[in-house]
């Protein structure tokens, strides 16, 4: 893949909240998660865990944690990335929930985009009620979601939402 076929294979990737409800295969859920561990993280700790998530009635349940979103009932598949602190706070003290928070999201964003080279559907979800997300998942207190990604074969959107140019989000040398 050259450079250009990068930047359309980025931009190609949008969120869809519309899905067919169609279970991922194993050997799918494997290649995100196999993608995942790939990411860079802080000191190489890989300071994040995921919960995966098939079964119908936990996902209704993470549904209405997340505010009653129901693509996130509907979903082939629920990566709850979460952030484990103490892999990173064992070498890096208090400045370890930083890179744990980074690392997961670096780690979520990678299977974002596995799913999506396997032209599987995704949406980041990070309005949940945490305490909730802990309680239906079993969360150790070490470990934090940082996000539900909803994995499956969906409905994209009829156009993909503009973004802002570069030059929007970039200063040079000073802000």
């Amino acid at each position: 893949m050259d450079s250009s076929e990068f930047l359309d294979f980025l931009t190609s990737r949008c969120s869809v909240r519309e899905y067919g409800g169609t279970e991922l295969s194993p050997r799918e859920e494997e290649y995100i998660l196999n993608c995942a561990v790939t990411a860079p993280s802080a000191g190489n700790l890989e300071a994040w865990d995921v919960v995966v998530v098939r079964i119908r009635e936990q996902k209704e349940a993470l549904s209405e944690a997340a505010f009653d979103q129901p693509h996130v009932a509907a979903a082939g598949s629920l990566f709850v990335a979460c952030a484990n602190y103490v892999r990173s706070m064992s070498r890096y003290g208090e400045r370890g929930i930083l890179y744990a928070v980074q690392d997961t999201t670096i780690a979520c964003s990678y299977m974002m985009l596995a799913a999506h080279a396997l032209r599987l559907h995704t949406c980041w979800v990070g309005a949940f009620d945490e305490d909730v997300v802990r309680d239906i998942l079993h969360l150790p207190g070490h470990v934090r979601p940082m996000a539900i990604l909803c994995v499956g074969r969906g409905s994209p959107p009829g156009s993909l939402t503009p973004r802002m140019a570069s030059s929007e989000h970039v200063h040079e040398e000073f802000w």
